[in-house]
């Protein structure tokens, strides 16, 4: 990024030390690193702009993504939380870290948070799906069948949704119904669907 390097000297050469300014370039150097893959960079990047005192809800949510990614699924929740109380209003904070919380095994509290995305954006489609997967982990089958109903509605090319769907109808022995769910999910390519109507359909 020999750029940006350039303009934060220029920016010393200028006198124009302005740790706002200083922190904005670095969150742009982030992104722009986040969005090519380079997540090593992006994080230093993000983490840079905070020290410099530039703090909006995105960095916080970039930066939980990417510990997300790499397994530091404790300090993602906390980024998340941190992007939430920036900006209680956005979605898929609430989404992102509901997701981290299926990974670790707390259920109802994925559940709430899926819940309060729904409550910001009822048509997430996404929210639906995975509320429905923690409902599932905690045997409530039919609860997670509405979920998924609400998230083809909204979605109905989602693919995972389908096989999700199948495999909670097959536990409330709707064998037919998760046979039609598994097809669907095997036109779209799921080789495992595929298996499960050669098997069991």
């Amino acid at each position: 990024m020999a750029g940006f390097g350039k303009q934060i000297r220029g920016m010393k050469l200028n006198s124009e030390w302005d740790p706002q300014r200083i922190g904005e370039a670095l969150y742009k150097s982030g992104t722009n690193r986040h969005i090519k893959g380079d997540l090593k960079h992006a994080e230093n990047d993000y983490r840079q702009a905070i020290t410099n005192g530039y703090i909006n809800q995105a960095i916080y949510s970039n930066l939980g993504a990417i510990c997300q990614g790499s397994g530091r699924m404790e300090e993602a929740i906390l980024l998340f939380k941190k992007a939430i109380e920036i900006n209680p209003q956005d979605a898929s904070a609430f989404l992102n870290r509901g997701v981290v919380k299926t990974k670790l095994g707390d259920y109802l509290g994925s559940i709430a948070d899926f819940t309060k995305a729904l409550e910001i954006n009822p048509e997430y489609a996404n929210a639906f799906h995975n509320r429905g997967a923690a409902k599932a982990e905690l045997g409530d089958y039919q609860g997670a069948i509405a979920d998924y109903n609400k998230a083809l509605e909204i979605n109905p090319q989602n693919a995972s949704t389908y096989v999700n769907r199948g495999v909670a109808r097959e536990l409330v022995n709707d064998l037919e119904g998760a046979c039609q769910d598994w097809r669907k999910a095997a036109d779209s390519g799921v080789k495992k669907a595929a298996e499960w109507v050669t098997n069991q359909c």
